[in-house]
Order: C-alpha cells, then sequence, then structure tokens
C-alpha cells in the first residue's frame, strides 16, 4: 500500500485540551508518522504519514478531537511523503510570522 503524507490545520477550541496529547496517542495506537504542534493563531498543526487508510483515520479522529475539545474545520493538504519522518512527536509552538 503506498505512503501518504497529510498536512492538516486544526480550528476550533483545539487548545488548552490536551489536543497534541491525545493525536499523539491516537497516532502511536495507529502507527503514523509525523508530527503536532499548537501556532499562535489559536489552530494545531499536525503532518500525519503512513498508509491512506491509517492516515485517513488519524483525519477522522482530528476532526472530532478529543473531550473538551471543539473541532470546527481541519484543512488538508496532501504532500508527498517525507523522508525524515521515523516516528510521531509532539514538537514545540511555531514561531509567529
Amino acid at each position: 500500500m503506498p505512503v501518504v503524507c497529510a498536512h492538516a490545520l486544526i480550528s476550533g477550541r483545539v487548545q488548552g485540551v490536551s489536543f497534541r496529547y491525545y493525536a499523539f496517542h491516537e497516532a502511536l495506537r495507529l502507527g503514523v508518522k509525523g508530527w503536532v504542534r499548537n501556532l499562535h493563531d489559536g489552530r494545531v498543526e499536525a503532518v500525519f504519514q503512513g498508509d491512506r487508510p491509517l492516515v485517513e483515520r488519524m483525519l477522522a479522529w482530528c476532526r472530532l478531537g478529543p473531550p473538551g475539545a471543539r473541532v470546527d474545520e481541519v484543512g488538508v493538504d496532501w504532500w508527498d511523503p517525507q523522508e525524515d519522518l521515523t516516528r510521531f512527536q509532539v514538537v514545540g509552538t511555531a514561531n509567529p510570522t
């Protein structure tokens, strides 16, 4: 099965509800590689890479989010697979631009 890579921007009440850590554990459970981080504008940004059905399941999870979250939108761009993604991790907050 071909590997795909999805870049997601999740908006709504997604910070202060442990979204990144729930996403981390869901990605580990599914075996998806990539990363997740908070953005300064209140959104969460993530990259998910793996077999397409697993990445689709991860994106479906993002549309629901963890308890306490309210997801308004999940924007997805499909990227070429990234060779440097070897595991899933929570990374620091993105620098403001």
